[in-house]
């Protein structure tokens, strides 16, 4: 073989190659996706998630198969997320619980929420709504801190885990009004309702849409909304801080990770496909319904966004004492 004839072969082969390279990122993705929940069937996550994944498949031409994979106040299936093969047919959906305070709970964190995800696009954001039981006896926030005041320490608080936002959203309506309350952390809020029902657990943070039905049945009231302004499934109800807890805000954000690694062609498509159904009527007007905004940033702007997250959450995680072993 001439030397020419073997160079031309060579060039034959790289072109190839690259040929079949840019054909499998075309095709990206070529499978099934999956998309891992953290937390329990029929939470705040998962229901807003699975709004996502429909209309995700019809962009990607691919199932998005949601995988709730719950427990440790949502660090297990972030840590699954992160330990995954970066291909971009693993993803996650995190929150302000798994990516800003989690972390900050453990003297050996199981991730770098900065550092070991790939940071697609924040995905929505939503107030939270304070809920008591019925039984207690409680109409507004000044008479549930005045009861707290008078019972300290003999109301239970549910949340979603140890350091979810649910978990520290009492943590600081703890410290801003100056109560005792006692935390009680369940694998998601989904599982708290019945023990709020029966009257064993009397507060719980959770967002508004999935509480709704229970507050048109009577067995749970709203006092108020974490934000910083009312919310139209909640009309009557006022905010934490205009309700008696000046400077109260905590609202709960969604962002759609992947893997550290994952092929930068791979992640723009993800981001292109994601946003594009974040931005479809259909969407928003589902979102808006459940009581979320729909959001749909850029990698960097979430990623901006993220850091602030974790700078704010970690004064509320010191401050409160809050810590997982």
């Amino acid at each position: 073989m001439t030397r020419s004839l073997s160079a031309a072969l060579c060039s034959a082969v790289f072109a190839a190659c690259l040929i079949n390279a840019a054909q499998a990122a075309d095709n990206f993705p070529n499978r099934a996706v999956r998309l891992i929940i953290p937390f329990p069937v029929g939470g705040s996550t998962d229901i807003l998630a699975r709004v996502v994944a429909q209309k995700t498949t019809e962009f990607f031409g691919q199932q998005v198969v949601v995988d709730n994979r719950p427990g440790a106040g949502g660090t297990l299936g972030s840590r699954l997320a992160v330990t995954a093969p970066a291909d971009g047919h693993t993803l996650l959906m995190g929150t302000t619980s798994t990516h800003a305070i989690g972390p900050h709970l453990y003297a050996k964190p199981p991730y770098d929420s900065l550092t070991d995800f790939s940071h697609i696009t924040q995905v929505a954001t939503s107030p939270t709504a304070l809920l008591i039981a019925a039984q207690v006896p409680a109409q507004s926030i000044r008479e549930l801190v005045a009861l707290a005041k008078s019972q300290p320490g003999k109301l239970n608080f549910g949340s979603s885990g140890t350091g979810t936002q649910f978990h520290l959203s009492g943590e600081l309506l703890k410290l801003l009004a100056g109560i005792n309350m006692v935390h009680v952390p369940y694998k998601g809020t989904a599982l708290v309702y019945p023990e709020m029902f029966s009257g064993s657990i009397q507060i719980l943070f959770d967002v508004p849409a999935v509480a709704l039905p229970f507050i048109k049945q009577g067995r749970i009231r709203a006092l108020g909304v974490s934000g910083k302004k009312r919310v139209a499934v909640l009309p009557d109800v006022p905010t934490i801080a205009e309700a008696g807890i000046p400077g109260y805000d905590a609202d709960l954000w969604f962002g759609l990770f992947a893997p550290t690694k994952v092929p930068a062609d791979r992640l723009s498509r993800i981001h292109s496909e994601v946003v594009k159904a974040l931005n479809t009527s259909d969407v928003r007007d589902r979102f808006s319904a459940l009581g979320a905004d729909s959001v749909g940033t850029t990698p960097a702007a979430f990623t901006a966004f993220l850091k602030a997250e974790n700078v704010k959450w970690e004064k509320v995680v010191k401050a409160s004492g809050a810590k997982v072993d």
